[in-house]
């Protein structure tokens, strides 16, 4: 006999994490019969985090993330299941580059995508010089470490490529992606692909190039799901859809921010809300940065011994202009800024070139980063000044001309999880020493098992999934 006491689960942050597994925890419960009753709290007035999407003029811009690459299907099908799979649009294919001095180098498209990064690649680029190709090239004969450690990325890459490929190639590109320091951020845990590459293989040419010929039997699905996506009318449509099926049946409290969680009588949670009646649930999914987690059990102790993490701050500059006001570099999709540039950018993506909808006709849209880890403090900056500092670079590297139809600044401070070395280690702590004392709650998002819309999504479904398994088995008896 299925005994049908009705459950209660708080999800704690309303962005794509949190959005996600409260419609997979609504699906599931639907699917089995479970009684089931959500309530997703949500500190700012809004839904969707870092996912923010403005219409305007025929324009779609992007403050926070602007695609994602759907190499496992989670964004793909949780689209199909809400219904919007027909509204998903992917990119155009383009040149990309990489400041270096005063010039812009163009990257092999086999260093990127769809190759492996063979010497013969490296040996065609202006980007390395003859020295650096050679060092670069000793990958192919370097041993692997004696001990398998986890290490910091920069570290990775310069003892199997040198120090000209990280300074020229690795840090830019992961600068203007994380916005990282690579002598802090965990291979392990940012690229275990590479990790992996390294362990099975020793030379990571060898191994991608062998990778390479086994991926050859999946070609389909890599041609389906692997490169940029987002949404006709921009990603925040997934959000506006998640919200439109969670609001008939699950509570949404926008504006509320939760102060501490404890445990209570028969395995019950309270939880203590900052300007309205505390909620008392059986399981709570937090999805808030960890940071903001481990303040929430302060008073019991839990986590306080793990160091904070660290995030990077960053800003978002989106430009509009008329297309004859660039003239060069017309088949450029993106550059990225090396270290080595007087420039203070991180990156520069041509969005109308890179989308078809996001611009109207003879229009250029520019995305820019500006902002990492060491170089903060130029976010702080008003918007007069940072789009200035924009213009400026804009001019120096692709000869921009005329002054731009509209910018919009958007700050994201401590918003870019950094997995500094030893993350996957602390995550074990940290989830062991939760479990022993609050059973009844997940940690999830970004913080934790990648910082990627799929990651998000994928990590939300599963903790739906095994915490429904967890609350419905323990209450069906015979």
């Amino acid at each position: 006999m299925r005994v049908t006491r009705r459950r209660k689960i708080v999800v704690i942050g309303g962005g794509i994490t949190g959005l996600t597994a409260a419609f997979y925890l609504q699906q599931i419960a639907k699917e089995n019969q479970y009684p089931l009753d959500v309530v997703i709290v949500e500190s700012s007035l809004r839904l969707g985090g870092k996912i923010q999407t403005i219409r305007k003029d025929g324009f779609i811009v992007e403050r926070g993330p602007e695609s994602f690459i759907d190499e496992q299907g989670s964004v793909h099908q949780l689209a199909r299941e809400l219904g919007i799979a027909d509204q998903l649009v992917h990119n155009k294919n383009g040149q990309t580059y990489v400041a270096v001095g005063k010039d812009l180098y163009p990257i092999p498209s086999s260093l990127l995508f769809d190759g492996s990064p063979n010497v013969s690649s490296l040996i065609t680029t202006g980007l390395i010089s003859v020295s650096g190709k050679i060092r670069a090239a000793g990958d192919l004969f370097i041993p692997k470490p004696s001990q398998e450690t986890d290490e910091p990325i920069g570290h990775f890459f310069r003892r199997r490529f040198g120090k000209e490929v990280v300074e020229n190639l690795v840090e830019p590109l992961l600068a203007g992606t994380f916005a990282g320091d690579i002598d802090h951020l965990s291979i392990q845990s940012m690229f275990p692909q590479f990790y992996q590459l390294e362990k099975e293989h020793r030379s990571l040419l060898l191994g991608l190039k062998k990778q390479k010929v086994s991926h050859l039997a999946i070609k389909h699905f890599e041609e389906q799901y692997n490169h940029y996506g987002t949404f006709e009318r921009g990603l925040e449509t997934l959000i506006e859809k998640l919200e439109e099926k969670l609001a008939p049946t699950s509570t949404i409290l926008k504006g509320v921010k939760v102060e501490a969680i404890d445990s209570i009588q028969d395995g019950q949670l309270k939880i203590e809300l900052n300007n309205i009646s505390p909620i008392q649930a059986d399981a709570v999914i937090m999805t808030t940065p960890f940071n903001i987690a481990k303040s929430v059990f302060k008073k019991h102790n839990v986590m306080q011994h793990l160091p904070n993490m660290n995030y990077a701050t960053i800003a978002t500059v989106t430009m509009a202009f008329k297309q004859e006001e660039l003239n060069k570099y017309k088949k450029a999709l993106n550059f990225f800024v090396s270290r080595n540039s007087d420039l203070a950018i991180t990156s520069c993506t041509w969005s109308n070139r890179k989308w078809d909808n996001v611009a109207p006709e003879g229009y250029d849209l520019l995305r820019v980063y500006i902002g990492r880890v060491g170089d903060e403090t130029i976010v702080e900056l008003s918007d007069s000044e940072i789009e200035r500092i924009v213009l400026a670079d804009l001019r120096k590297a692709i000869d921009l001309q005329g002054t731009p139809l509209f910018t919009m600044v958007t700050r994201w401070k401590q918003a870019m999880p950094q997995y500094t070395v030893g993350h996957d280690e602390r995550l074990k702590q940290l989830k062991a020493e939760l479990y022993n004392q609050f059973p009844q709650v997940k940690l999830v998002g970004s913080s934790y098992e990648g910082i990627s819309v799929p990651d998000c999504i994928e990590q939300g479904r599963q903790t739906a999934q095994e915490m429904l398994n967890t609350l419905f088995e323990r209450q069906t008896v015979q």
